[in-house]
Parts: C-alpha cells; structure tokens; sequence
C-alpha cells in the first residue's frame, strides 16, 4: 500500500511539472508572438546570444538541437525560419562538409536584446515562488 502512495506521488509530482512546463511554454508563446517569435525560437537566440558572450561566434546545429531539446529537423526548420528573417547565418563547417555552423546577425543581437527581458519577467512570473521572493 505505502508503495503505491509512493509511486502515485511521483506520477502526481511529474504531471505537475508537465503541467507547469506546458503553462510557461504558453505564456512565452503568448507574449514573445508580439515580436515575431515563438518559444522555441528565443531559446535559440538566446543560445547563440550566450554563445557569443562566452567568446565563441556559432554553434554546430547538432551542439543547439542537444541543448534546446528539439529535434534535428524541428531545428533545422526553426533555423531556416530564423534565417530567412535575418536573424541568424548559417555557414558550412570547413572540417568536416556536413556540419553546418549557425551565429546571430547583428539583426538577431538586437531582437534577442530587445526581447529577452520580456522572456527573463514571463520565468519570473511563472517559476518563482512566493518563498523566493522574501
């Protein structure tokens, strides 16, 4: 019996946080969509943005889809989207021919910058507790 209160707590624990996740995803959709974007979108700017800040110029498409969890095609889709808006470059891999290389536009710094703190407030809002505001 108490092992099934235990696993009911669990499954209970992991529909939360689906539910949480699902609820964010929504309101950044909602709110990043004024600017054009969505999501999934941000997440790859803001990526390629945190890239740059670090020193490094671009990012292999594999090394994104690893990090913002989307599949390869999702992702290269979103690239396409991202880089027909001029947002993004993409540029061959000189190492190795099947590796593609993406890196912000200046066009691409200047969205990620005008956006993120709306996406920064939206994590805030939705991820913080009352107990980690005191």
């Amino acid at each position: 019996m108490a092992a099934n209160k235990a696993e009911q707590a669990l499954v209970e624990q992991w529909r939360d946080i689906l539910a949480l996740q699902a609820r964010t995803q929504c309101e950044l959709d909602r709110e990043l969509h004024v600017h054009g974007l969505c999501a999934s979108d941000f997440e790859v700017l803001d990526l390629l943005a945190e890239g740059a800040a670090d020193g490094g110029c671009s990012y292999r498409v594999q090394e994104i889809s690893d990090r913002a969890h989307l599949s390869q095609s999702a992702l290269s889709r979103l690239v396409g989207r991202l880089e027909k808006d001029g947002l993004v470059a993409r540029t061959m891999c000189s190492d190795d021919r099947r590796g593609v290389y993406v890196s912000l536009t200046a066009k691409g710094r200047a969205l990620h910058a005008e956006v993120r703190p709306v996406q920064r407030a939206v994590l805030t809002r939705m991820l913080t507790t009352p107990s980690d505001t005191d």
